[in-house]
């Protein structure tokens, strides 16, 4: 196991060097100087250049690359053009909010879907399955914007129950996000749950169970889920990464304090050293999150700890 374990994150590392390839090279070729953006047009041009060396601007991209990953890896990000706050500050005041948003989602997700695939598997070709099937694919192809501005408009505006944006203030600020966020994850897990427990109810030891006329109750949730949650829990852990990563536009919509919405602030801006930060913050949260998952799918199925060992 510590040896299957020592591979996956030894693949992390790869993975994140591509990434910061990616976001180095796109953030050097996007339009503006970050010097003016700092100190502004109207700054000398003695000014501007004292701060281009001080940043390492005027070296060679192969030589900015280096210089960012070696503060990188001792987690400086730099300075916040808007703010002139470290960005490891901004992120961190930002962080909490994102995680415990993903958190509340993936577990509404896992409440909802998980019942209603076993359910929707457990009466194949009912009016039930068909009924799940379609909300399925509706939460699957419903774009998060749309729903988001939808639920605002019935929840908040026609009917008055739930506020429109905002955290603070109790549990009510946070159900219109969670929903929103949360509904492409129930569509897949319910589609996920119902695939595999379709295949599992159909083995050959969930036939001898029944012919030795065991509970079907005890057969659905004791013996077939056990066996069909391996590739669900696989499903939750990806997206829950997702919803991490993912999080950007629900955050925009109802004003969320989180990573997300710190992310487009600063695309707006142009404040270079955030949108870095941030997109590497992501990668790591989501690479973590499948680390994590690898971890529990070997420690469920002793088959795959043979095959990578």
């Amino acid at each position: 196991m510590i040896k299957y374990i020592a591979r996956r994150i030894l693949l992390i590392v790869p993975v994140m060097l591509g990434v910061s390839v990616i976001v180095f090279g796109i953030m050097h070729l996007t339009p503006g100087d970050p010097a003016i953006l700092m100190l502004g047009e109207a700054a000398p041009e003695a000014e501007l250049a004292a701060l281009r060396t001080r940043l390492g601007l005027d070296e060679p991209a192969y030589v900015q690359y280096g210089l960012w990953l070696g503060r990188m890896l001792q987690l400086d990000f730099g300075r916040s053009i808007r703010s002139n706050r470290p960005v490891t500050a901004e992120i961190s005041q930002r962080i909490g909010p994102t995680v415990e948003l993903a958190l509340l989602a993936t577990l509404l997700a896992v409440v909802i879907g998980v019942p209603l695939g076993v359910i929707s598997a457990n009466r194949p070709n009912t009016a039930i399955d068909h009924g799940a099937t379609v909300l399925a694919f509706g939460g699957l192809a419903m774009p998060v914007f749309w729903q988001g501005l939808m639920m605002i408009l019935v929840f908040s505006l026609w009917l008055g129950w739930l506020p429109s944006s905002g955290r603070h203030g109790g549990w009510v600020y946070y159900v219109l996000p969670t929903v929103t966020l949360g509904t492409s994850a129930i569509a897949a897990i319910t589609r996920m749950t119902r695939s595999t427990m379709l295949e599992t109810l159909s083995q050959d030891f969930i036939r001898t169970a029944r012919s030795k006329g065991v509970f079907d109750r005890s057969i659905i949730y004791r013996h077939a889920l056990s066996n069909a949650m391996i590739p669900v829990v696989t499903v939750i852990g990806l997206q829950f990464g997702g919803l991490l990563s993912g999080a950007v536009i629900t955050e925009t919509i109802f004003s969320w304090p989180g990573i997300g919405r710190l992310a487009v602030d600063a695309i707006r801006a142009k404040d270079f050293p955030v949108v870095q930060a941030v997109v590497m913050v992501f990668a790591i949260m989501y690479a973590v999150v499948n680390l994590f998952v690898d971890v529990l799918y070997a420690f469920l199925d002793p088959r795959l700890r043979t095959r990578y060992s």
